[in-house]
C-alpha cells in the first residue's frame, strides 16, 4: 500500500534549518532480468534537522544532477514530500515504512538581496 500524492509539507516548519552532512547512497535501476544496472535512478542524502534534532535522509530523482555541498552548508529541499511503503508479513503483522523525497537540493543563498520599491518619481 502506498499514499496515493504523499504528504506535502513545510519544510521550515518541520524540519528547521538544515545542513547538509553527506550522501548516503545512489539507487539504481535494475534491468528487465531483474539484474542492477550501472544507471542512477536516485540519490540519497543525510541532512541535519535543527528542528527535530537529528539527521533526517532526504531522496532525490538523478534528474536534479549530481550535489556537491561542503559539510555543514546550509541547504534547502524543493517540494518536499513524505511518504509511506506498508507490506504485511503472514504472522508477524504490518510494517510501514516513511521516507522523504524531495524534487531537488539546493543550497541557501545568504547574500540575496530584495529591491526595495522606491518611491521617487524622475
Amino acid at each position: 500500500m502506498r499514499l496515493a500524492e504523499g504528504i506535502a509539507l513545510d519544510s521550515i516548519k518541520t524540519f528547521g534549518s538544515l545542513k547538509f552532512s553527506a550522501m548516503r547512497r545512489e539507487r539504481f535501476i535494475n534491468d528487465d532480468e531483474g539484474n542492477q544496472t550501472t544507471e542512477i535512478s536516485e540519490r540519497t542524502f543525510d541532512l541535519k534537522s535543527f528542528e527535530k534534532g537529528k539527521m533526517i535522509q532526504v531522496s532525490i530523482p538523478v534528474a536534479a544532477g549530481e550535489k556537491k555541498f561542503d559539510y555543514n552548508q546550509l541547504v534547502e529541499m524543493i517540494n518536499p514530500v513524505i511518504d509511506t511503503v506498508s507490506s504485511y508479513e503472514f504472522g508477524v503483522g504490518m510494517s510501514v515504512s516513511w521516507y522523504l523525497k524531495a524534487d531537488d537540493l539546493i543550497p541557501v543563498n545568504h547574500n540575496k538581496i530584495q529591491e526595495k520599491p522606491t518611491n521617487e518619481k524622475k
